[in-house]
């Protein structure tokens, strides 16, 4: 079997979240438990950090990678989903897992998969742990799909878990409230395994807390003891910062002056996920768990597009004018989203939009339409709509209508790209032109 046919089957073969929406969703871990035997319980045969969240868990997952990898650990990367080629979600060392171990994989198992019924999401997660497994790691990331408790990646005990923060998102799935997503996403808190939150929020702080104590999890609020400087600069390729810790500047060991890192993820709401990291890596050095230079600390941070090669986080991808793809595609990432926008200087803001049709788009919209009036940017922005290629993907019809009936006015495309070239075409060299509102969208950008 070619690897491109390989694709064709797991793409059309089995139900995929990402394709099809709900459909594909398991509300159990019957059929990655039976795969984890299938194959022989590779889960057991490498240590692993699992990260959470609504929001920001990818980057923590990447920025983690980064880490440890320049602490010269043999990393594996487990993510979701990918935004051009599949082999993206499995990683070692920011290197993805060759197509021949996808054909191979696919070929020995592919009876099973089909028996047992699996779904897309749980044969990658059984393929990546094969692979990380099989190529002896030292650690992997793994970052949840969706919620935690009954996500097929949480068949490990890892040596850390992370929690980044709880947004309302995929409801229809893990809950209507806060309370209730964050019940879910503490499913990934394991007996006597450390965990680290990174935002402190009043409806989920005593779930977290209940669970780690029932648990007997050692439980810490990360941004209780690590606080970036929002008044960073940008250099142009990195965010450039200070970092303080139990409300004191980590300070120059030459100069006594407040030391600067570097952030290779420029995204000013970064400010949190990088607070998360260091109290990850912090628990991490507990006793002796990893062994974790300053160093290796800092130059993680910096190199972690490099070594992890982590694409759509505001992600800079054109100049003149300044262009910017944004994976945002929920309330909460929209709203950091708009933080990072504020501290750009430009003429003008082209936006392109599209989304899937299982988001709040109008709330969304609605938001964005207050935000991105002449008040706060000085001319009415632009607007394009469009719509991601997968089923799921919102006809921009749809969207167009929705965004007329709340007073934004903008044009109808059909692709994301032929969205982008009109409004290169519209936009001057200091205007700024923002791709927004789906992962898939930018996935649909960035592929050839």
């Amino acid at each position: 079997m070619l690897y491109s046919e390989t694709l064709k089957y797991l793409f059309q073969a089995l139900p995929a979240y990402h394709r099809i929406g709900a459909a594909a969703y398991k509300a159990d871990l019957v059929n990655t438990e039976a795969m984890m035997d299938h194959l022989h319980h590779p889960e057991l045969g490498f240590r692993s950090i699992h990260v959470a969240g609504t929001n920001g868990k990818g980057s923590v997952s990447h920025f983690l990678a980064s880490v440890l990898q320049e602490a010269g650990y043999k990393v594996g990367l487990y993510t979701s989903p990918h935004l051009v080629d599949f082999r993206e979600r499995i990683r070692i060392n920011g290197e993805k897992i060759p197509e021949q171990n996808v054909v191979d994989f696919v070929e020995q198992n592919h009876s099973f998969f089909e028996k047992q019924g699996l779904s897309f999401f749980e044969m990658t997660v059984g393929l990546a742990f094969d692979y990380f497994r099989n190529e002896k790691v030292d650690v992997a990331v793994i970052e949840v799909g969706m919620g935690g408790r009954l996500d097929s990646t949480n068949v490990i005990t890892p040596l850390l878990s992370i929690i980044t923060n709880i947004g309302l998102d995929h409801t229809q799935f893990l809950g209507d409230t806060l309370e209730k997503i964050a019940l879910e996403k503490a499913g990934i808190i394991k007996p006597a395994v450390p965990v680290v939150v990174g935002q402190t929020q009043t409806e989920t702080k005593p779930v977290f807390e209940r669970i780690a104590s029932e648990r007997h999890s050692p439980i810490t609020f990360a941004d209780s003891k690590w606080h970036v400087d929002p008044d960073w600069k940008f250099d142009g390729e990195r965010m450039i910062f200070t970092l303080e810790h139990n409300g004191e500047f980590i300070k120059n060991s030459a100069t006594g002056q407040a030391d600067e890192f570097a952030s290779g993820l420029i995204g000013p709401y970064q400010m949190w996920n990088i607070a998360t990291v260091c109290e990850a890596v912090n628990q991490l050095r507990i006793g002796g768990v990893l062994e974790i230079s300053e160093e290796a600390f800092r130059l993680g941070l910096d190199h972690v597009v490099v070594n992890t090669h982590l694409m759509g986080r505001w992600q800079i991808v054109g100049r003149k004018p300044l262009t910017v793809c944004e994976t945002a595609h929920n309330f909460d990432g929209i709203n950091a989203m708009m933080v990072g926008l504020s501290g750009l200087e430009f003429k003008r803001l082209h936006i392109v939009y599209g989304c899937v049709n299982d988001k709040d788009y109008n709330k969304i919209l609605t938001y964005l339409h207050s935000q991105l009036d002449k008040e706060h940017i000085g001319q009415d922005p632009v607007w394009y709509f469009s719509q991601p290629s997968v089923q799921r993907g919102l006809d921009v019809n749809i969207l167009q209508a929705v965004a007329n009936k709340l007073g934004i006015d903008g044009q109808a495309y059909a692709n994301v790209k032929e969205a982008v070239a009109a409004a290169r075409k519209d936009a001057g060299a200091d205007d700024l032109l923002l791709v927004t509102g789906s992962i898939f969208l930018i996935a649909d950008m960035l592929s050839e």
